[in-house]
């Protein structure tokens, strides 16, 4: 488990350095990996605000 954690942390360290590098002009497979790193991040954003749709549960300033 703690193996299949590490992998993630390092492929997501790895996006977000291609996300960085391909903003200052960087070669097509950085483009190309920085394109799915923002695509699986506007994913993971759009489950995110899903689930939280989907629990009933307000915010703090959530008076209805």
């Amino acid at each position: 488990m703690v193996l299949a954690l590490a992998v993630v942390l390092v492929l997501v360290a790895g996006g977000c350095v291609c996300v960085v590098w391909a903003a200052r002009g960087g070669p097509r497979w950085v483009r190309a990996v920085s394109s799915v790193t923002l695509g699986m991040g506007e994913v993971v954003r759009s489950q995110s605000k899903r689930g939280r749709r989907n629990s009933g549960g307000g915010t703090l300033g959530d008076d209805g």
